[in-house]
């Protein structure tokens, strides 16, 4: 399993934007998938967006499809979501996760059911949102 820190999180205005960036451990991220998910105070945690390192096949919650890009750069060992057009509801603790790809799950199937692919967890970040 790989060791994630994530980073970038803040506070910004309606319609601003922010990258988060998850810096894993490790030689190469080619054989696993990273998710970005988030949770809110009394809501449940959320799948944001979802990569597979190797093919770079993504997956976006609904809710953030057109304002969130999920990117890699497998020689930085780094995945980036950048977020633009922030809303208040977008305010969450979001948090990257890893899990090695099994190369039969999709990508869409592995950032559901809250995360629970996914078996290593960076600390998390927070996003706040408000003017």
């Amino acid at each position: 399993q790989l060791q994630l820190v994530e980073s970038g999180g803040g506070l910004v205005q309606p319609g601003g934007s922010l990258r988060l960036s998850c810096a894993a451990s490790g030689v190469r991220l080619d054989y696993f998938a990273i998710g970005w998910f988030r949770q809110a105070p009394g809501k449940e945690r959320e799948g944001v967006s979802c990569i597979k390192v190797g093919d770079g096949s993504t997956y976006y919650g609904d809710s953030v499809k057109g304002r969130f890009t999920i990117s890699r750069d497998n020689a930085k060992k780094t995945v980036y979501l950048q977020m633009n057009n922030l809303k208040p509801d977008d305010t969450a603790v979001y948090y990257c996760a890893s899990e090695a790809d099994d190369e039969i799950s999709s990508v869409q199937a592995m950032c559901h059911n809250s995360g629970h692919y996914f078996g290593s967890w960076g600390q998390g970040t927070q996003v706040t949102v408000s003017s």
